[in-house]
């Protein structure tokens, strides 16, 4: 039997392939929303979300303005970009809230994570853990004869990898902060 040929641009799926087609994509973006500091907000925004099934990656609360008592709640989530749409959407309906930023479109941003590592090791496991830290940038802010601290800061992927590379060298703890970020220029 002689090969199949399928010519080039074909709209042909491989066997392989077995994404559906005509599924929308998931994206991943970074809200940073602008609310009244007070009791039960956080509630209510978080509210919104496990109300309607949507997931949250990441979140962080902090104020940032205590003369005009408001906080920023900067949170990761995932989905279509209908579901987006509707997420900020709902969100800008919420009494409390002053403003919602997708991040991820409004343009060019810097998103940063902190991160915690306890590393246990003696010998050349001892020495890997500092070797990487040191490739890492991760500052050593505890030591014992037997284990670290590491402290990481850096994007979510950076914080994976140096869990990942962790983990044989014997990781016992982590504690992550969430991603906080800022939108890049001088708006």
């Amino acid at each position: 039997m002689p090969p199949l040929k399928i010519k080039k641009g074909s709209s042909r799926h491989s066997a392989y392939d077995l994404r559906d087609p005509n599924a929308e994509i998931v994206e991943t973006h970074t809200l940073a929303v602008i609310v009244d500091n007070e009791a039960g907000v956080l509630a209510r925004v978080i509210g919104l979300f496990s109300g309607r099934g949507y997931n949250i990656d990441s979140l962080t609360v902090a104020e940032v303005d205590h003369t005009g008592h408001l906080s920023r709640i900067t949170i990761v989530t995932t989905g279509t970009p209908a579901v987006i749409e509707q997420i900020k959407a709902q969100l800008g309906r919420i009494v409390p809230v002053h403003e919602v930023h997708d991040l991820t479109v409004e343009g060019p941003s810097v998103e940063r994570e902190l991160a915690l590592f306890k590393v246990s090791g003696v010998g050349d496991k001892r020495v890997e853990a500092l070797r990487l830290a040191d490739i890492f940038r991760a500052n050593a802010v505890d030591s014992t004869l037997s284990s670290f601290v590491f402290e990481v800061t850096g994007t979510s992927e950076k914080i994976d990898a140096f869990a990942d590379l962790m983990r044989p060298l014997g990781l016992v703890e982590m504690a992550r902060t969430g991603v906080v970020a800022v939108s890049r220029g001088t708006e």
